[in-house]
C-alpha cells in the first residue's frame, strides 16, 4: 500500500495511492502512521485523507492473512488501530473525501475523521461478517456513536451496504454531494477550516473525545479549563472585538479570517 503526505500551505493531505482498489496491505499501518507523524510535526491547520482512483478503499488485503497465527493477526490489528487513533489524536480538524467504495478498513479509516465528505453514489459497508469476523478498527462503536446502536448492529451483523446519500441521512457522513461536486465541496470545506479558529477546533475535538469516553459529565469536567485556554488567545480576542463592534452597529458580525492563535 503506497501512501504519501503532501502539503499546500495550511492544508495537509494523506493520499492512498494504490488504485483502483486501494487495498490495505501489510505495509499500510506503518505507512499511514508515518504520514500522520509528518502531518503532526508540521504546522498545518487541517488534514485531508483522500484516495486516488475510482474508489476510496476496498479494505484489508485479506489475501495476505490465511495461514498467519493469531498473535500475528493481533499485532497487525493493533498496529492498524494505533494508526487510526493517531489521526483522532491530532489537534486539527480532519476531513475524509470518499468516492466509490469504502469497505471494511477503508470505511473505518474515513470514520476516524471529523468530517466525511461523501459522494451520494458512494457505497460504505462493514464487510467483516462475510468472513465471520467483526469490524476490527473501530467501525462498530463509531457508527453507534454517530447513528445509534440499532443501526450499528444492522450494518455490522448484516453487512448491508449504505449509500453515500443514506450515510448523510443517518449522520454518518457530514456532507453528501454528487460525485461531480465532491472535489469542489471538499475544497470549500477545507479552506474554511484552514482559515478558521484552529485552537477552537482543537478544543471542540477535546470536548467531544471527553464526551465519547465518559458522556456529558466527563465533558463538563474539562469544559471550563478548555474554554479558559481559548479566552486569552489572539483569535478569541479579535473575535470578541469584531462581535462587539457589530453589536454597536446593530449588524451581524462579519466573518473573520483567523490566524490559529
Amino acid at each position: 500500500m503506497s501512501i504519501r503526505f503532501e502539503r499546500d500551505g495550511a492544508v495537509g493531505t494523506i493520499v492512498l495511492e494504490n488504485p483502483p482498489f486501494n487495498r490495505l496491505d501489510l505495509r499500510f499501518a506503518q505507512a499511514l502512521r508515518a504520514a500522520v507523524h509528518k502531518a503532526s510535526e508540521s504546522d498545518i491547520r487541517v488534514l485531508v485523507i483522500r484516495a486516488e482512483g475510482p474508489h476510496f478503499s476496498f479494505g484489508g488485503e485479506v489475501r495476505e492473512w490465511p495461514g498467519k497465527d493469531v498473535n500475528w493477526f493481533r499485532t497487525f490489528v493493533a498496529d492498524v488501530n494505533a494508526s487510526y487513533r493517531a489521526i483522532e489524536m491530532l489537534k486539527i480538524p480532519t476531513v475524509a473525501v470518499v468516492q466509490g467504495v469504502a469497505f471494511g478498513g477503508g470505511f473505518e479509516l474515513a470514520l476516524a475523521c471529523d468530517f466525511l465528505v461523501v459522494a451520494d453514489s458512494a457505497t460504505l459497508r462493514c464487510v467483516e461478517v462475510t468472513t465471520a469476523m467483526l469490524p476490527i478498527a473501530g467501525a462498530l462503536q463509531r457508527i453507534a456513536e454517530r447513528a445509534g446502536r440499532a443501526r450499528a448492529s444492522r450494518l455490522s451483523m448484516l453487512g448491508e451496504p449504505t449509500s453515500g446519500r443514506e450515510a448523510g441521512t443517518l449522520g454518518i457522513a457530514t456532507h453528501v454531494v454528487p460525485e461531480s461536486e465532491l472535489s469542489a465541496t471538499a475544497a470549500k470545506l477545507v479552506q474554511q477550516l484552514a482559515t478558521g479558529p484552529t485552537r477552537s477546533y482543537a478544543a471542540t475535538r477535546t470536548l467531544l473525545k471527553a464526551w465519547s469516553s465518559g458522556g456529558v459529565a466527563a465533558a463538563d469536567l474539562v469544559m471550563l479549563d478548555v474554554a479558559m485556554e481559548l479566552y486569552n488567545g489572539a483569535d478569541a480576542q479579535r473575535g470578541f472585538v469584531n462581535t462587539a463592534d457589530a453589536f454597536n452597529k446593530d449588524i451581524e458580525p462579519p466573518t473573520l479570517v483567523f490566524e490559529g492563535k
